[in-house]
């Protein structure tokens, strides 16, 4: 599928500002991002892939698009694209960015959206569903051939000088997600909202079970024992009053269990008595279904912690009733001895380009594990041969040292070994490319704070994963715009 080519409407000139730096020094990077995705071809390829699903979905349901449909699309796609680069460039929440949107002509004219006469811009609903316009696959191809134009940077990207790929960095770290600290008796809590929530919800669309107290009363009564339980910790028989507290828990959760489910039941046989549509009681009806599948265990859980004083693995854990990827990462960091959340590793270059990535679902292998498949992706997505490999001590290991030695590789792992060290020591190449990783440690923070965001607001992991891509995405186009360039580029900010 190939794009359509569109003549762009006639836009207004975007005000001149003056006296302000920031505001400056903003506008160029996103006149030099705008001239980026021209350049480096990534926004036709976007939209190439954005209306081959469109057609491959009309297909699918029997629908055949028209040529009005596409150029639609395709528009669609460009201010789709546009818009996430900006508001991860910003740091804006989906609703902010709408309203930055309305009030900011800069922004409109880089999203292409700023047009003679009333400006139609993208609601927060409309922005969070522009996150997951495409795969995550489809992503890391279009970052891929970023990183390729960029490693011709001069005839390509009209660079001043060539972007080396060949010699690459390696880390991990973990990305936390949104969850609270997982509290063992919190999760109770947790359950009893959402499904008195779910309960309240049914019964306001006039179907009724009877219950000898409103859902909102249960509420009060678990945050009541939720305060209780905390208060507990600071008297003098804390131990004895936690356990009396947490069996209070206990005894209410089973009631609100049951409540919750005869509303379910009530709901999924009699739903067209209300005004919903099937699909959005069965919404509903998983929203009660995820809590009442795992609160057996959630008890289970605190009866065991802090009943019976028993400790849990951590691998039948439950660290959120609404996060089942979460994991426990024990990284031994200075403020950080425990993290919850998602591995992920990291690659760059020498000029803080990211290279490579990949978010773990599951517990992450060992660093040692990871190297061989980074080195694979990299030479396979980005059509190189590397010539260098840096990582700390973590990634040591004799296998890959072998697999290293057989590519070619400069090995610049950093040995476990102190003898090994030492010996390394007396190579200036390895000196150089291990005191040049101490950047690579800022460069994961850049990416953690600036552009995902700490905790990382996507919800699954899917969608963590897809956010993961964008920011890569977006990251590389930011450190792209503030390299210097062979020729300065035409700042054509007018229609």
């Amino acid at each position: 599928m190939k794009f359509i080519a569109l003549q762009e409407p006639l836009r207004p000139i975007v005000p001149t500002v003056l006296g302000n730096v920031d505001y400056l020094r903003f506008q160029d990077e996103l006149t030099q991002i705008d001239a980026l995705l021209a350049l480096s071809g990534i926004e036709s390829e976007f939209v190439e892939k954005s209306l081959t699903q469109y057609v491959a979905h009309g297909v699918a349901n029997g629908a055949v698009a028209q040529a009005g449909d596409l150029t639609r699309h395709e528009t669609h796609a460009i201010t789709v694209l546009r818009s996430m680069i900006l508001i991860r460039l910003l740091g804006e929440s989906f609703r902010g960015m709408s309203l930055r949107l309305a009030e900011c002509p800069l922004f409109r004219w880089f999203c292409r959206i700023e047009t003679i006469g009333p400006v139609r811009v993208p609601g927060k609903s409309a922005l969070q569903e522009y996150a997951q316009w495409i795969k995550e696959s489809d992503l890391r191809e279009i970052v891929g051939t970023l990183l390729r134009a960029a490693g011709d940077g001069q005839s390509a990207l009209q660079l001043a000088n060539d972007v080396e790929l060949e010699r690459v960095w390696i880390d991990s770290t973990a990305i936390e997600c949104n969850i609270h600290f997982p509290v063992d008796w919190l999760l109770m809590r947790d359950a009893v909202r959402t499904l008195m929530k779910a309960t309240k919800l049914i019964r306001k669309h006039g179907l009724k079970v009877r219950m000898e107290e409103e859902p909102l009363d249960f509420l009060s009564a678990i945050n009541g024992l939720s305060i209780q339980m905390a208060q507990n910790r600071r008297k003098q028989d804390a131990k004895r009053q936690r356990k009396q507290t947490l069996r209070q828990m206990k005894r209410l959760v089973k009631v609100v269990q049951g409540h919750a489910a005869r509303h379910r039941e009530l709901l999924d046989k009699e739903w067209e008595k209300t005004d919903w549509t099937r699909k959005q009681a069965e919404q509903v009806l998983r929203r009660i279904d995820n809590i009442l599948e795992q609160l057996p265990a959630a008890q289970r859980q605190a009866h065991e912690r802090i009943i019976g004083e028993r400790q849990v693995k951590s691998n039948e854990k439950i660290l959120s009733l609404y996060e089942h990827e979460v994991r426990v990462i024990v990284r031994g960091k200075a403020g950080a001895e425990v993290e919850f959340g998602n591995t992920l590793l990291l690659a760059e270059q020498e000029n803080g380009l990211l290279l490579d990535w990949r978010l773990y679902s599951e517990s992450a292998p060992a660093d040692s594990r990871l190297l061989p498949e980074s080195v694979q992706r990299i030479e396979a997505v980005l059509k190189v041969k590397l010539k260098a490999a840096v990582t700390d001590r973590g990634f040591d290991s004799a296998k890959n040292s072998a697999l290293l030695e057989e590519k070619e590789i400069f090995n610049a792992v950093c040995p476990k070994s102190p003898l090994e060290l030492k010996a390394h020591l007396q190579d200036r190449n390895f000196v150089l490319l291990q005191k040049r990783r101490a950047s690579t440690e800022g460069r994961i923070g850049i990416f953690k704070n600036v552009f995902v965001g700490t905790p990382l607001r996507a919800k699954g992991f899917a969608r963590r994963e897809i956010a993961i891509a964008w920011n890569v995405l977006v990251h590389n186009l930011w450190v792209l715009a503030r390299l210097p360039l062979a020729r300065q580029l035409p700042q054509a900010l007018a229609a």
